[in-house]
């Protein structure tokens, strides 16, 4: 019994070395930067000694039935060679569908994390608007060159007042009666003074007064 061992032992040692020399003189001919014999050596081997292991797991009793039975002997050397071969394939596929899986995560976590930056800047508008500041009610008085064009005055006026808290161009167009171009103009002014925000939300380019506008506005009524 213990010389059928250690002739089971010889035969999936030459049959994972043999199977992993042919994976890495294949794998050379195609990508020779990427090729190492060790790791070819080392797959080899590990397939080539599993063999048993799925002899048993499918109930077969080919390792017993093998002793002193030539023939039982050289399918079982068949048996170890393919396993030592495929291991390459078997090694190539895992490799390849966890680097597939890990672009499918980083190109998700890329999206949730968008979706969740225009988020944060929908909802600063919202928080401004419900915080308290620390200045409280106290009267604003607004400095001679502070104060706002008619037009200017009229469109925040539209931001601060209007139905909703995001507004559209189309609709501060229609409720201040300007042309889109003066408006576009009108509201790049807003923004760069800080009295009013531009965001990108999936419906568009909306605009949203801020609290330095708020303030302006009743400072000026």
């Amino acid at each position: 019994m213990a010389n059928h061992i250690f002739a089971l032992v010889a035969i999936m040692l030459m049959a994972g070395v043999f199977g992993g020399l042919l994976n890495y003189y294949m794998q050379a001919q195609v990508d020779s930067d990427n090729t190492s014999m060790p790791r070819s050596l080392v797959g080899g081997l590990a397939a080539s000694f599993l063999v048993p292991l799925i002899l048993f797991l499918v109930s077969s009793d080919l390792v017993v039935e093998s002793q002193g039975n030539p023939s039982g002997m050289l399918i079982f050397a068949g048996f170890c060679l393919i396993a030592a071969w495929a291991s390459r394939f078997a090694m190539t596929t895992v490799t390849k569908r966890i680097m597939q899986e890990s672009q499918h995560v980083r190109e998700r976590t890329d999206e949730l994390l968008t979706e969740i930056r225009l988020l944060q800047r929908e909802l600063e508008p919202l928080l401004e608007m419900e915080t308290e500041s620390d200045e409280g009610n106290a009267p604003v008085v607004l400095a001679p060159e502070d104060e706002l064009d008619v037009t200017t005055a009229n469109v925040l006026t539209a931001l601060g007042n209007g139905r909703y808290i995001f507004r559209s161009l189309k609709g501060l167009a229609g409720e201040t009666d300007l042309d889109e171009h003066t408006l576009n103009k009108t509201l790049g002014i807003i923004v760069a003074r800080d009295l009013g925000g531009k965001i990108l939300s999936k419906k568009g380019t909306r605009w949203y007064i801020t609290q330095k506008g708020r303030q302006h506005l009743a400072a000026s009524s």
